[in-house]
C-alpha cells in the first residue's frame, strides 16, 4: 500500500455574512480537491475560499 505524501495548503476565508473576514487557515491534504472539501466540511459550502499551495505554486507549468 503506497502512502500518499501530504501537503500545505494555505487558505483564506470569506463568509457571507463577513464574520470571519479573511481569515488565514491551513489545512494538511494530498491534494487541492482534498483541501478544498475540508475547508468544506469544517467552514460550509456557502464560503468562498482563496486556497494556495506554495510547493505546486513553484513549479514550472
Amino acid at each position: 500500500m503506497t502512502q500518499k505524501k501530504l501537503k500545505e495548503y494555505k487558505a483564506f476565508i470569506w463568509t457571507p455574512d463577513l464574520t470571519w473576514p479573511g481569515t488565514p487557515v491551513t489545512v494538511m491534504a494530498v491534494d487541492g480537491e482534498e483541501a478544498f472539501n475540508l475547508l468544506e466540511e469544517k467552514h460550509g459550502t456557502c464560503t468562498v475560499y482563496d486556497l494556495h499551495n506554495e510547493e505546486d505554486a513553484n513549479t514550472p507549468r
